[in-house]
């Protein structure tokens, strides 16, 4: 499947559920998803009932559209969850929270997911010091991600770290809002996510 290109909004809406793929602009009151929380094209309040197999196909496209993984990927990932100890829907979800994209999002350093990206792919994004610029590099307990000097020295980019760690904490990262940087203190449990989709419905379309 190639990488969607079109509007952010439309996927939440399409999808059902608010993605946050837009980032800042998700909090505030021109969210297309809160204003038109119905499928795009449809009248207000229609949604189609589906069957089984496209319930567990919609949970699936939530997890990818959120964590901007595409599906040879997102099978790795599921094929891996299989193989560790636990249920493979809580595994799928951790592996797919210790991406470094989405660390980077979680600790406040990009507004979006796919802002996230953009940094590591570009070089501003370090890891116990050394540059990483693989997006699905997965972080490990204890390691600290920080940002490049260029980046520490704009004042606009430490307001919107400061604001956007404020609002995004999470249990299982530090965020040291002085050094600019936060550290993965543990790897998060099932209980201390709220994905926006249900990894069960994903192990049970992956099953059949």
């Amino acid at each position: 499947m190639a990488v969607y290109t079109g509007p952010a909004c439309r996927r939440c809406r399409a999808l059902g559920v608010k993605l946050f793929l837009k980032g800042e602009k998700c909090f505030t009151d021109k969210c297309a998803f809160e204003r038109r929380p119905y499928p795009p094209g449809k009248t207000r309040n229609y949604r189609k009932k589906l069957s089984s197999y496209a319930e567990h196909l919609m949970e699936k496209q939530k997890a990818k559209t959120a964590y901007g993984v595409l599906e040879r990927q997102f099978r790795r990932y599921f094929k891996e969850a299989k193989g560790q100890k636990g249920e493979t829907g809580a595994n799928l979800v951790i592996l797919l929270e210790r991406r470094l994209d989405n660390v980077v999002y979680r600790s406040g350093f990009a507004s979006s997911r796919k802002e996230a990206r953009r940094l590591v792919s570009h070089g501003h994004i370090r890891v116990n010091g050394k540059k990483v610029n693989i997006s699905s590099y997965l972080v490990k307990k204890g390691d600290v991600i920080s940002v490049s000097e260029k980046m520490k020295g704009k004042e606009e980019f430490k307001n919107m770290f400061e604001e956007n760690a404020k609002r995004m904490a999470s249990s299982w990262i530090n965020v040291d809002l002085d050094n600019v940087s936060a550290t993965f203190v543990d790897i998060p449990t099932r209980d201390d996510i709220q994905p926006p989709f249900n990894e069960n419905a994903i192990v049970e379309l992956y099953s059949k």
